[in-house]
């Protein structure tokens, strides 16, 4: 699990992943933020508790890959799940192993609290992440995204 001390290394693994999707104007997450987000008390999430969690991957005691994810709720199930928001190896890790152990310590928590899933979104054309996932056993769902932010949504909140 992250600690407050690996913001930085959190922060570092976004603009990582920002750069492999080809977005890094994306990413402008602060280290303030992060934290906010993932150990709480703060603006980033309303002033509540943590609203995600992160665990980190090493291979031999180096950081190579992050899972962050948070928990979200199904209606038809009535139950919570995890969301996996990010799920980030390094180049030269991948292949190792270290992808699959970052979703192997999601599964066991979603089996420690009794939830019935874990999701999560793949960007079109993320093929080497599509196979990887179902290697695992997951599957795609008839679901689309959709995201309202920007001036679209400050119109909206008007």
């Amino acid at each position: 699990p992250a600690t407050p001390a690996d913001i930085p290394l959190i922060l570092a693994l976004i603009r990582e992943l920002a750069e492999y999707e080809r977005a890094p104007q994306d990413a402008v997450a602060t280290p303030e933020l992060i934290h906010e987000s993932l150990f709480g008390r703060g603006v980033g999430n309303g002033g509540r508790g943590p609203s995600a969690e992160c665990v980190i991957g090493e291979i031999d005691g180096v950081p190579q890959g992050f899972a962050l994810f948070f928990h979200n709720y199904s209606t038809w199930k009535g139950r919570s799940g995890l969301y996996l928001e990010d799920l980030f190896v390094r180049d030269d890790a991948r292949g190792t192993g270290a992808g699959r152990a970052l979703m192997t310590s999601l599964a066991r928590r979603c089996a420690a609290e009794d939830l019935p899933r874990i999701e999560w979104a793949v960007m079109r054309g993320n093929t080497g992440g599509e196979a990887f996932y179902s290697r695992l056993g997951a599957a795609p769902q008839d679901h689309a995204i959709w995201r309202l932010d920007g001036e679209a949504l400050a119109e909206l909140g008007r």
